[in-house]
């Protein structure tokens, strides 16, 4: 039986989790976009963390349908977030303060949170 992709986007947020991504959510953006389905977002130390997470993410999605369809510094430091898009399911690898700044959760707030 294939997953469903809430099923997989909780998959990859506990993989964040066990990899000791901290504040790890996920939202149901699929109302509010025709882009994609869901928002995964973690908080991570450093970049060596984010990679590690990716390389996670990649390692997992090599049993899925998914893809990475890019992956995309949104800050000038380059590991303050990490947007990895999956298609159906975008992940946000977030240091702290890039966290408290961009407040993802509220700016998405008409969102479901699922975690």
């Amino acid at each position: 039986m294939e997953k469903t992709v809430k099923e997989m986007a909780l998959e990859i947020a506990k993989l964040m989790e066990d990899g000791k991504g901290t504040d790890v959510c996920v939202l149901d953006v699929s109302e509010l976009n025709s882009w994609t389905d869901y928002f995964v977002i973690a908080t991570v130390s450093s970049g060596p963390h984010w990679q590690g997470l990716y390389k996670e993410i990649k390692d997992y999605i090599k049993d899925t349908d998914l893809e990475i369809h890019k992956i995309h510094n949104k800050t000038s430091q380059g590991n303050d977030w990490n947007l990895i898009d999956l298609g159906p399911i975008v992940v946000h690898l977030m240091s702290q303060e890039a966290r408290d700044f961009y407040e993802l959760e509220k700016l998405w707030h008409a969102g479901k949170k699922i975690m």
